[in-house]
This record gives structure tokens, sequence and C-alpha cells, in this order.
């Protein structure tokens, strides 16, 4: 479990389904994120990657709660998905954030996503990190730049374009 000013980011479990299908299904969500509300069945799907990357390669995603009322304002961290894209990442944690519209305009992507970089660059120092984000996702894009995400190129993913993103793991160092 992690901690933040305001944020707890904790390991995701299948109790967190009918939260995570909230946040995928709204349509503000996902304007940007494949562009129409997910299904119940991409949800769950979603869910089960999460905490298999946990299980199987040491890092993934967490869910994000307000310390102060422990409201589920979204999902932050890291994945391998093996995407269909050019230049591939496989084998690289591709960084991703998601909140609930509620929780827009806060700070707290940018928080959460501080938390989580300062996890995977004590765990995860031997790696770069990267993202991938719509063109048209200003506001997401906005977040990267602050986590530390610099421009890498563009490419294209399912027939969308995206700006794909890197940020070099920085060293933490005992002492």
């Amino acid at each position: 479990m992690l901690h933040s000013k305001r944020l707890r980011l904790r390991a995701p479990t299948l109790d967190d389904f009918p939260r995570s299908l909230a946040l995928w299904c709204d349509p503000l969500v996902t304007r940007f994120i494949g562009g129409r509300p997910h299904t119940k069945e991409e949800v769950w799907g979603r869910l089960l990657k999460y905490i298999g990357h946990w299980n199987g390669l040491g890092y993934g995603y967490w869910a994000v709660e307000t310390i102060d009322t422990g409201a589920y304002v979204g999902e932050v961290g890291f994945g391998d998905y093996r995407r269909d894209i050019v230049p591939t990442f496989d084998g690289i944690p591709e960084m991703g954030w998601v909140l609930v519209p509620a929780a827009h305009g806060r700070g707290l992507a940018t928080e959460a996503g501080m938390a989580a970089l300062a996890w995977r660059d004590s765990a995860l120092a031997e790696h770069e990190t990267v993202c991938i984000i719509a063109p048209e996702h200003t506001l997401s894009l906005r977040v990267a730049e602050k986590l530390g995400f610099r421009r890498a190129g563009d490419s294209t993913y399912h027939g969308n374009t995206r700006i794909l993103l890197r940020r070099e793991a920085r060293m933490v160092r005992d002492g």
C-alpha cells in the first residue's frame, strides 16, 4: 500500500469490481480511452489483468482512494500489455491513470502518479516507463508532463493516433 498527502493506493481486489465498472462505464472517462463506455465483461477482464500483473510481474495497478473519506477515485499503475503497436515497448512498464469525473481538476492524478512512480523508481529502477495518450487528451498530457514523461513520437493503436511518451527511471539511493 502507498500513501500520499490525500490518497491511499492499495492492491486491487475482486470487491473493487462495482466501483471499477462505474468508472469505466462513464463516457467522460472513456472518451479518450477507447472512445466508448466499457462493457461489464471488459471491466472484469481489466480487473483480473490488474491482479494478474502483480502476481506475474511484480507490478501493476492500484485502486486509488481518498484518505479522508475512503472514496474510490480511480486507478493508477503499470502494465505490460504486449500491445500490437510500433514502436513496440514490450517488457517496459506502461503507466496509466484514470479517475472518476468528480476527482478531475484537483491534482489527484498527478499526486497518485507521483506516489506510483516513487515506488516504481525504488522497485524497478533498471527500466524506463512509457505511456500512450490520445493527442486530444490535453489534461492527461499535462499530467504526463508533470510526472516527467517526454514525447518520444507518435504511433497508431487500434487505428487511432497516440502520442508515445517516455520517462527515464530515477535512481533511488539508500542513505
